[in-house]
């Protein structure tokens, strides 16, 4: 059988990329892990089913989306068929055969579908063309104003914005920045979750230089939400750190009204400073204007350990 399936931890753009691809592909999405609050609303939303959760690659053939770090993916993966990966992250594995690989450096999966499709090139990746409907075209304008953080976020382009029009028009989304707001505090919800599900909501592992390095993030409309729980998340994380072998763990908290992240730092705290520039005030520093991992976290972060 032939999936299409997102990362672990999986967010808006990881669900909608796998399950609008899937039905252009005419395979099945899967997922990875438990669906977060604002991707449980955009289903709900736009009144589609939830991805089957498949937790083995065994015998299957496997189509990435949103992701291709293997520290991210099934941890059998060998153990299935890569036949194609479609992403808009940087390059993070190798494989033993030619697959079809498809990726824009744009602010989300969504927006690299999407112009696929407008462009009727979903013949390129082996889909069929078919219209795509409202419902489909509703998950993937989510997942661009979730990736982008409503277009606040320094990954945003013009195409994700262009795209966002397109989706909006099919979808029968009148008021983009209203439906994005709807969206971003559906997202920020973290007031009702413990501890662990906040750092669990968006936690990605990477293999930077033969080191353990993880990277979570949590964005909010209000950071009060958050402040009571600081301690025991740090508490958590610096367990995660100590029983898992990582050499560094930062975690996000991305105030989106600031356009700014407040970052709890465990283990190799030099490194981290190393990275930004920066001193750490205790176990934590507010990073300004810093509001994407995959642009403004992780590169710093992988540079300096490869010196």
């Amino acid at each position: 059988m032939k999936y299409v399936v997102g990362h672990k931890n999986p967010d808006t753009d990881s669900i909608a990329s796998a399950i609008v691809l899937s039905y252009f592909l005419d395979c099945y999405p899967a997922r990875l892990g438990d669906i977060n609050p604002e991707t449980e609303f955009v289903l709900r939303k736009f009144g589609v089913m939830e991805p089957e959760l498949i937790t083995s690659a065994k015998g299957k053939e496997i189509i990435l989306v949103d992701h291709s770090e293997k520290s991210q993916s099934f941890d059998d993966l060998e153990e299935g068929k890569l036949i194609g990966i479609i992403d808009h992250h940087k390059v993070g594995l190798t494989t033993t055969e030619p697959i079809l690989y498809y990726a824009k450096p744009v602010g989300s999966t969504a927006t690299v579908i999407a112009e696929l499709y407008f462009k009727d090139a979903i013949d390129l990746i082996g889909g069929k063309k078919k219209e795509l409907k409202p419902d489909l075209a509703g998950l993937l304008l989510s997942a661009i104003i979730s990736d982008t953080v409503l277009f606040k976020s320094p990954t945003t382009t013009e195409l994700d914005k262009e795209m966002a029009k397109k989706l909006a028009e099919i979808a029968g989304i009148s008021n983009i920045e209203e439906f994005g707001m709807e969206i971003l505090k559906a997202k920020s919800v973290v007031g009702k979750l413990k501890p662990e599900e906040i750092i669990n909501m968006d936690f990605k592992n990477f293999d930077f230089n033969g080191k353990k390095v993880g990277i979570g993030q949590v964005e909010v409309i209000d950071v009060s939400e958050v402040e009571s729980k600081k301690e025991d998340i740090y508490k958590l994380l610096e367990e995660k750190l100590k029983n898992e072998g990582y050499d560094l763990i930062v975690f996000l908290i991305t105030d989106i009204m600031k356009e700014g992240s407040e970052a709890l730092v465990v283990g190799n705290k030099k490194m981290f400073e190393k990275a930004f520039n920066v001193k750490l005030e205790g176990n934590s520093v507010f990073l300004e204007g810093v509001m994407s991992r995959k642009k403004q976290v992780v590169p710093p972060l992988e540079k300096a350990y490869n010196e």
